[in-house]
């Protein structure tokens, strides 16, 4: 549609609702979006409007829960009887010649781990006794051993998981799947983030962009109380008529600008005056869990009033249930190099113990609502652990990015698989090699896209979420 046409379509809405005596601000582009409007949406106009896919999808939403800081694979999902057998001495020269350590020294000794592994479920899956709730779900989730990523320092890995490059300026993966195929939410964002932990991740919001796509599509960060978002609730002697009276103005200097321009992030705009204004109410009532179940706080383990990691898994599965496409849960304080309240003991049975829980009844959660099925639900870090001990005041481990461990669920995902081993000391991926690369190509592929096609033109090239690599995990795939 070009910008005739979008005046023209917004002159005939204005004049019909001025002949039913209402204002735009006061009914909100909701109704424009009626499958029943004679003035069906397309992106021009709403730029979160449903898009097709490349072929059928296997998963309609995502819950990304990010680690941030690196959880330790090895006292995780990798157990290693080499590396128990070797600890204590210096890892042999040929695995380190050449490599590079965020911190960590070459002849720095093996570190095997204190932590007792078991074979969970009828698949048989490995996972440590730090993860007693998660065990319970076995065989719903596929543990990838194999990861592989090329950034060693925290902000430019989360970065390049996130985005496909370890700079500044690409889109998230959470704005690339919006662009994509669009948020089937009227009244929320398509892309939301929420933290927990104290502080927030390395990288900040260029993690949840939109990079040089239009601004529509970066993740919209919801703070843990009844007001949500920053400057959402109106102003004291605002009344709606005004505030409705005011949105009409500006988007009539907007759509006159557009006119003017065609610049389209000005349709952008306007789309973002109508979803702030339905958020008014839509997101406070996403907040408020009192018309939850007793039943269900409880397989949370959460306190309603308290944020907390659990509060907002619970909440994800609220965004995901009311139409929000891509929900990124940011966990923070995963690192483990040995200082106090980072480390391999008391910190990580801390963050272990504020995650296992939710996270797992996340997962029953969905498929007791028949939406797991078709929710993919991602857990993992910007990188691993290093096999090496790291001695600071305790000893920890530094920053690994040749092997680590991720597990999804849901959406497609082949329940109860391992995907890729590594060799016996947990140092390198030695089969079904898993780069950031090819799970995003594989995260596109579940949501019905092909990541070598889903494009954005900028300054003359053609980029994509997977840069120039990516395959699709075949072994992942139910």
């Amino acid at each position: 549609m070009n910008t005739e046409q979008f005046l023209l379509r917004e002159s005939t809405r204005r004049q019909l609702f001025a002949d039913a005596g209402l204002c735009l601000g006061s009914i909100g582009l909701a109704n424009l979006l009626s499958e029943n409007s004679l003035m069906a949406a397309d992106r021009s106009t709403n730029p979160l409007a449903i898009q097709p896919t490349h072929f059928a999808p296997k998963a309609k939403r995502v819950i990304y829960m990010f680690m941030a800081g690196g959880p330790s694979q090895l006292e995780l999902f990798d157990f290693k009887k080499k590396l128990q057998e070797m600890s204590g001495q210096v890892i042999p020269q040929s695995y380190v010649e050449n490599k590079r350590f965020a911190f960590l020294k070459k002849d720095a000794k093996l570190l095997g781990t204190q932590r007792v592994f078991k074979k969970h479920g009828d698949s048989g899956v490995e996972m440590s006794e730090l993860l007693p709730n998660l065990s319970t779900v076995a065989d719903d989730i596929a543990v990838i051993r194999s990861m592989k990523t090329e950034v060693f320092n925290h902000g430019p890995a989360k970065l390049f998981m996130n985005t496909g490059f370890q700079r500044f300026g690409r889109p998230s993966m959470g704005a690339w799947v919006t662009y994509g195929i669009g948020s089937e939410s009227e009244n929320l964002p398509g892309f939301v983030v929420l933290h927990s932990g104290p502080r927030g991740p390395r990288g900040g919001t260029p993690l949840w962009g939109s990079g040089f796509l239009p601004t529509t599509y970066q993740g919209v960060p919801f703070l843990n109380g009844a007001d949500p978002i920053l400057n959402l609730s109106t102003p004291q002697g605002i009344t709606k008529e005004t505030q409705g009276d005011f949105i009409d103005t500006v988007n009539d200097l907007n759509a006159a600008r557009l006119k003017q321009v065609g610049d389209p992030e000005i349709a952008t705009r306007i789309a973002t005056y109508e979803m702030a204004y339905r958020m008014q109410s839509s997101a406070p009532e996403l907040m408020d869990l009192s018309g939850e179940s007793k039943d269900t706080l409880d397989l949370y383990g959460i306190d309603p009033a308290k944020p907390t990691f659990g509060r907002n898994c619970l909440l994800a599965r609220r965004l995901v249930e009311k139409g929000c496409r891509f929900v990124q849960l940011y966990h923070t304080d995963w690192d483990h190099h040995g200082n106090p309240g980072t480390n391999l003991g008391k910190p990580l049975d801390d963050r272990c113990g504020e995650v296992d829980r939710p996270m797992t009844a996340l997962i029953k959660d969905l498929k007791q609502r028949d939406m797991l099925k078709d929710t993919l639900v991602i857990w993992g870090g910007e990188f691993g652990r290093t096999p090496q001990g790291e001695p600071r005041d305790i000893i920890g481990r530094d920053h690994h990015i040749e092997a680590y461990s991720m597990w999804l669920a849901g959406g497609g995902i082949k329940g109860g698989t391992t995907v890729g081993e590594t060799d016996d000391l947990g140092y390198y991926s030695v089969e079904d090699k898993v780069h950031v690369h090819d799970l995003q190509a594989t995260i596109l592929h579940l949501l019905g896209l092909d990541h070598t096609k889903l494009t954005y033109r900028f300054k003359g090239r053609d980029f994509r979420l997977t840069d120039v690599g990516g395959e699709v995990v075949d072994k992942l795939l139910a």
